[in-house]
């Protein structure tokens, strides 16, 4: 099993530049982010999103919960978090958490539901989330704040953690092998308009909550995705770029129709790769597929299915089609947690379920720059926020630095690295050292622990969560399994 160099092992940013330059990673390495209001993360953004102009270029990216109540309402871990992402500094909180628009849509039992009966809630703890900026920044003006929604798919699990209910776009060959899926499974075009009603209800309590902005969630393989690649679907939600747009564009139509005013931000996997799965040898492998047959089933991707297609022309098309519902935001992800998490969420451990990293994770993060960049030099009039970029550990704010400089993207944001260490955003534009005690070493434990039916959270690096009796619950379990 091949063992990577890690980010610990560079001293200095200069260092850490000369290798990811050496290695060819497509990664750009600021020497310094300028303490003096100079530095380009800390510019206000250029082209207003809503009516609040988000003061600097930190984003905090929309997770997925495993700890509200049961009825999807937000808990007290709910909203502890929710109030460290609005102290962090960041100025643009793209979704603020993953909140599932039904129940059948959710990707675990306690995942945010956004319904009527949560809309005071949301409402209440937003105000609190202003207050808490109000606090610490000294402002709230430039603070915007969006909700995502999602529709879990193929990978939900509504009702027990541990039994998946999935919701399938189409019939995916190598994907129904590895997730026990089958036609019955398959949603039918009878029942699409429900689903696409209630992202619709649910962006209705998200304006009349107070949010700035609402993500549609196309990414990571969920269902909204999932129809972007649904090649093989009869009838018209499948097959032509058309009808597999047809159900977000029908669900752009009913917000603008039912949501006047209520902008509309979308994250998307700019390009996806075929499904990995974990070999004799614990690394991850690409399951098999003809080598002489194109693979139509990566959005975004090249025929091979294991690269990005440099063009990009189904994504930069459909991004020309967001905009002309008057979509002006797009945080570009790639790939899937589920099926491919080397390059979704590049990390040096391997999650429970997971497998042994294929590929140097910086690597994958340089993917995921590459992808952002060559987004926004085809669409150079949508605004675009980077992610991936935890596995960059210290040089993170570097990184995030030299991308916006040199128009990589207009936004740096920031998602498992906020769990353990929000005021990185503070810290990095004030000139404060850096905790280097807090910082996400990706070792997978806020993955890890909701998989084992455990609340979200950093159990590793959180005061908070590591001394939770889950800590040592979670413990015991690695222990066993090793």
């Amino acid at each position: 099993m091949t063992v990577y160099r890690k980010v610990t092992e560079f001293k200095s940013p200069s260092a850490f530049a000369q290798y990811v330059a050496a290695e060819d990673f497509h990664i750009g390495v600021a020497p310094e982010v300028a303490s003096d209001g100079t530095a380009a993360l800390a510019q206000p953004c250029p082209c207003p999103f809503t009516a609040h102009t988000p003061g600097n270029r930190w984003a905090i990216l929309p997770m997925e919960g495993w700890d509200c109540q049961p009825d999807g309402a937000p808990s007290e871990f709910t909203r502890r978090r929710w109030l460290r992402f609005a102290a962090s500094g960041a100025k643009l909180l793209f979704g603020t958490e993953a909140g599932a628009v039904m129940h059948s849509g959710r990707s675990n039992p306690r995942q945010l539901w956004v319904a009527p009966h949560t809309e005071h809630a949301l409402a209440q703890l937003l105000t609190d989330m202003r207050k808490e900026h109000q606090a610490h920044l000294g402002r709230q003006d430039d603070l915007c704040i969006g909700l995502q929604l999602t529709h879990s798919g193929r990978y939900a699990h509504p009702n027990d953690a541990a039994t998946r209910e999935p919701v399938t776009a189409y019939s995916h060959p190598l994907l129904d092998v590895k997730f026990h899926c089958g036609p019955e499974h398959v949603i039918r075009d009878e029942e699409i308009p429900l689903v696409i009603d209630q992202f619709v209800q649910a962006a209705k309590v998200a304006q009349n909550a107070g949010f700035d902005f609402i993500d549609i969630k196309h990414a990571h393989g969920y269902l909204a995705h999932e129809f972007l690649s649904a090649v093989n679907r009869p009838g018209p939600y499948g097959g032509s770029f058309e009808n597999r747009t047809r159900f977000c564009r029908e669900i752009l139509e009913g917000i603008r129709r039912e949501c006047p005013g209520l902008e509309i931000a979308v994250r998307l996997s700019v390009f996806d790769i075929r499904p990995f799965i974990k070999g004799d040898d614990g690394v991850g492998h690409p399951m098999d597929w003809p080598a002489d047959m194109p693979y139509p089933y990566a959005f975004g991707g090249d025929a091979t299915g294991m690269d990005m297609d440099d063009a990009l022309a189904e994504p930069v098309r459909f991004v020309k089609l967001l905009q002309q519902y008057g979509v002006r935001l797009i945080c570009a992800t790639v790939g899937s947690p589920y099926y491919n998490v080397h390059l979704q969420r590049p990390a040096y451990y391997a999650v429970c379920d997971g497998y042994a990293m294929p590929e140097p994770p910086l690597y994958n993060v340089g993917r995921h720059l590459k992808a952002v960049r060559r987004l926004k030099a085809l669409c150079p009039d949508i605004l675009t926020v980077a992610s991936g970029l935890t596995c960059l550990q210290e040089y993170l704010p570097n990184v995030a630095e030299f991308a916006i400089a040199h128009g990589w993207t207009d936004f740096a944001g920031i998602g498992r690295m906020v769990l353990s260490y929000p005021e990185i955003c503070t810290d990095s534009l004030s000139g404060h050292p850096l905790d280097r005690c807090r910082i996400c070493r990706t070792f997978g434990e806020c993955t890890n622990a909701p998989r084992h039916g455990f609340i979200s959270g950093c159990y590793p690096l959180d005061e908070f969560y590591k001394h939770r009796p889950e800590a040592a619950q979670l413990k015991e379990l690695k222990a066993k399994k090793h």
